[in-house]
């Protein structure tokens, strides 16, 4: 009869003794300092980003491209900036981290005009190549930065 192996165990399924001896990972990326009240806002259009791009994913799957079109000016694209947000929140952000903002909300734009082309001409690859660039510009920032 063989010896049963152990299993191996899931990163979150530690025992306790382990959990607490294990050293946690260095957090490299860049810390990002606002005030508060600013954070609150940051933190926010963040998640109306994140929650755009899910929408315009859904959008292209029902082949729905002038409705990514719309998603993707309203919630990522210049106008979804509301006021002086944009200028409030640039004082505080590294050089490096602005120009990935800058770069998504240009990408935006570009992916809107792509997107209501496919709605007339049906071909859908330029538009879904340009979400799969605005979703490497998030990536890299959330990557790279880090809210403090």
């Amino acid at each position: 009869m063989a010896l049963a192996q152990p299993m191996p165990m899931h990163p979150g399924s530690m025992p306790a003794a382990s959990a607490a001896t294990a050293a946690a990972p260095r957090d490299g990326r860049v810390p990002v300092a606002f005030p508060p009240a600013l954070k609150r806002e940051v933190l926010a259009t963040m998640r109306m980003h994140l929650q755009g791009l899910a929408q315009i994913q859904q959008a292209m799957a029902q082949g729905r491209y002038d409705q990514a079109a719309r998603l993707a000016s309203m919630t990522l694209g210049m106008s979804s900036m509301h006021g002086d947000q944009a200028r409030r929140e640039a004082r505080y952000m590294p050089p490096g981290m602005r120009e990935l903002g800058a770069r998504l909300h240009m990408q935006a734009g570009q992916f809107a005009l792509a997107a209501q082309d496919a709605t007339a001409t049906g071909d859908a690859a330029r538009p879904q190549r340009l979400f799969g660039r605005m979703m490497q510009t998030c990536v890299a920032c959330h990557a790279s930065y880090r809210l403090q």
